[in-house]
């Protein structure tokens, strides 16, 4: 990674406990005015970000290493997206897409193209959130193959919309109480290793599948097959090598459209440009959101040109869809990410990551599994010597870390993951500090 310059000290720093007063004082305005319905996993209200930084109303300095759910991979304040963010926002700040066109648009498609696995000829389509990437892609399958059924897995998770929801795989709190869901979506298992049966490769998980689709779907009604190549809200579980190669081969001698969806991976978070590259897949569409603009919203979907091109005049778009400070925040976003080198950072801070936590694995009896690529980390938390989840035990854990000024975020099917996503620019001394901050959670917290 190259020197880079932060604007706030990158120092944990707590001179109230947490919440401070001015934090608890938002929260008592923020019940009489937002929604029970919108949760937010730490009570303290931001100021300011730099780097692995978060500054509440308080003046306290926090550690990210959540980073927005993986969105702040070149920081929160990046230099080079505030600057395009405000030169584009003084020139104009929107005018449709789909009414009056503007470049910025056209060069992110350009540079999805360059970026996206496949050698293909791609086209590209601009969203605002990874629901509506997710949604959409889904809308081209159908419509390409002029097939209704769409697979998705075990611990998926897609989004919050009606069809995302039917993609999603866990019922609270996402799907519980929202249906009905839209029809024809089949849900598959996943490859799990750590709670698969002992032995099943990876090869085998995916034939278990393709099995199951054949008797319970037929090949022939098979529009596409979602999944994400390392399942993020579900549990950042990574499939056993060959899982996903089995699939893209299947679908592809079927005729089945294998789109990956990219949202929380892509951009450098896992030591490639996407996932499916440590394997070497090729998917026919590709959705992104995330960390693709620097924090502002801006979504995606790239693919196969003889895809999205069967797409009649109209049939793709939105009102904000491609935003054009959305699009400037992009490509500057992506420049950050060539100089500071994120996807050689992302494998460093994987490697030092997983060393400590491995270590810490073999000393304290609460850890089933640590598991993760690049800064997609992972912590499967278990009753002691069992391989029960323990979900009371890993909020404690994130209470405890939050106490100590560590922002972490948990996830999972069973809602034991301890899951870590640092921005890709923070720094080893202060990834350090988080890290120690995280083991005497796990070591005390109860």
């Amino acid at each position: 990674m190259s020197n880079i310059t932060y604007r706030l000290e990158q120092k944990r720093n707590l001179v109230t406990e947490l919440p401070g007063p001015r934090s608890s004082e938002l929260t008592a305005r923020r019940k009489a005015a937002v929604a029970a319905g919108v949760g937010s996993s730490v009570p303290v209200y931001a100021t300011d970000a730099d780097g692995g930084i978060i500054v509440d109303v308080d003046g306290n300095s926090l550690i990210d290493l959540g980073s927005g759910i993986a969105v702040t991979s070149v920081g929160a304040s990046d230099p080079r997206v505030a600057a395009a963010v405000a030169e584009q926002a003084a020139h104009f700040t929107h005018t449709c897409f789909m009414v009056t066109p503007y470049e910025g648009y056209v060069a992110v498609a350009e540079k999805l193209a360059e970026l996206t696995p496949g050698d293909y000829e791609k086209r590209s389509v601009l969203f605002n959130s990874g629901a509506e990437a997710v949604e959409n892609a889904v809308k081209v399958a159908r419509l390409a193959t002029g097939r209704n059924a769409v697979v998705a897995f075990d611990h998926a998770y897609h989004g919050r919309t009606n069809l995302t929801m039917a993609l999603t795989a866990k019922n609270m709190p996402y799907k519980a109480h929202f249906g009905p869901f839209a029809p024809e979506v089949y849900r598959m298992p996943m490859s799990y290793p750590y709670r698969d049966e002992a032995g099943i490769t990876g090869e085998q998980a995916a034939q278990r599948a393709i099995t199951m689709i054949e008797k319970q779907i037929g090949a022939d009604q098979l529009a596409a097959i979602i999944i994400e190549p390392i399942q993020g809200e579900g549990g950042f579980i990574v499939p056993a090598p060959g899982f996903l190669p089995t699939l893209v081969a299947w679908a592809k001698a079927n005729d089945v459209v294998f789109i990956a969806d990219e949202v929380q991976t892509g951009f450098a978070r896992t030591g490639q440009w996407f996932a499916c590259e440590d394997e070497g897949i090729v998917p026919d569409i590709i959705t992104m959101a995330k960390g693709i603009a620097g924090g502002l919203p801006l979504s995606a979907i790239t693919g196969r040109a003889d895809l999205l091109d069967k797409v009649h005049a109209g049939g793709l778009g939105g009102t904000y869809g491609g935003n054009p400070i959305a699009c400037a925040g992009a490509l500057a976003a992506l420049d950050s990410m060539v100089e500071y080198d994120l996807r050689e950072r992302a494998r460093n801070i994987g490697d030092k990551a997983l060393t400590r936590l491995r270590a810490l694995a073999a000393d304290v009896d609460v850890i089933g599994d640590v598991r993760g690529r690049g800064a997609m980390l992972a912590i499967e938390i278990v009753k002691p010597g069992t391989d029960t989840p323990d979900p009371d035990l890993t909020k404690a854990i994130a209470a405890r870390a939050l106490e100590q000024g560590v922002i972490i975020l948990t996830c999972g099917t069973y809602g034991n993951v301890v899951r870590l996503l640092p921005p890709l620019v923070i720094d080893d001394e202060l990834l350090d500090d988080g890290l120690t901050v995280l083991e005497d959670a796990i070591r005390t917290a109860r």
